[in-house]
């Protein structure tokens, strides 16, 4: 099989993995940066070039779409679909992944518990806004923030309505959500691959935060999963339309709750945390999967 992993840098560790993980299972390899593609839109003959040259011996595309390029990256991904190419995840699953207050709206309609979640836009509202989750303590986050930036914890009244006023004045979206004080600063990540949770960490912060992300110092550490929480990571994963997905569980007096699902998961931490070679659960899924044709991709 001719795979193609559309990435901006071939030395990032998810990609090279891939890339490892496709090559020891025989597979041709090839990293492009989606960037640098252009599309030819014709109603017979639909192409992603690159340097000149037509991306159409693919037989599967594996896109890591940047979070800052969601808009031109979906639109190449789009284009192979078109063309009929097998995407492992499909554009607009990718684009509804990326829009925190969609795919909140999408997982609440299927029925997957999460915290409780505020979303406005007047300031004027913001007292009405905060006991829609029970006021403080609570968090405020940007729509637009990734990998634990843009997320505020206000402890206070008086603090959410200092940091909603300072969003509103910088005309971000945000949404508020129920702080879960009974998770000590720790949160899962559980790595969906078609119907099953292939591995799972928890995500724990450092003293003096609470946001659990590895990119904000948060330590990691192999965990296994209750039932009910693996079965909410493969039904959100599916309630999205992600073949692969990391899911972001916190665990509550309540029971797990869904904070939020990424379309385009890093590797390093899953596989260090939990010794599974979680890029070959993905490639293997992509080989199984992989058919001629093109691939639904409703909206």
């Amino acid at each position: 099989m001719k795979i193609l992993i559309l990435s901006r840098n071939p030395a990032l560790y998810s990609t090279a993995r891939q890339v490892e993980a496709a090559q020891q299972r025989g597979h041709e390899v090839e990293v492009i940066d989606y960037l640098r593609c252009h599309m030819r839109i014709t109603t017979n003959t639909p192409q992603v070039v690159f340097l000149g040259r037509s991306l159409k011996e693919f037989d599967a595309v594996i896109p890591r779409i940047g979070a800052t390029q969601t808009f031109y990256g979906t639109a190449v991904v789009r284009q192979f679909q078109e063309a009929g190419v097998y995407t492992l995840n499909t554009s607009a699953a990718i684009s509804r992944s990326r829009d925190k207050l969609r795919s909140l709206q999408i997982l609440a309609g299927a029925g997957i518990d999460m915290p409780a979640t505020g979303f406005g836009h007047a300031t004027r509202d913001i007292e009405g806004l905060l006991e829609t989750v029970g006021g403080a303590p609570l968090v405020v986050k940007l729509l637009e923030g990734t990998q634990g930036k843009g997320v505020v914890l206000a402890e206070t009244k008086k603090s959410a309505e200092s940091v909603i006023g300072a969003f509103r004045q910088l005309d971000a979206n945000f949404i508020v959500q129920k702080f879960i004080s009974e998770a000590n600063g720790s949160d899962i990540r559980a790595f969906v691959v078609g119907n099953r949770v292939v591995a799972a960490m928890m995500r724990t912060a450092p003293p003096g935060e609470f946001r659990s992300n590895v990119h904000q110092g948060g330590t990691v550490q192999n965990i296994k999963l209750t039932p009910k929480e693996r079965g909410l990571a493969i039904r959100a994963a599916k309630a999205m339309g992600l073949n692969v997905a990391g899911v972001d569980l916190i665990r509550s007096d309540d029971g797990p709750l869904l904070l939020e699902i990424n379309s385009s998961p890093g590797l390093q931490g899953i596989e260090a945390a939990s010794g599974i070679d979680v890029a070959g659960e993905v490639i293997d899924f992509l080989t199984e999967n992989a058919t001629p044709g093109r691939p639904s991709d409703s909206d």
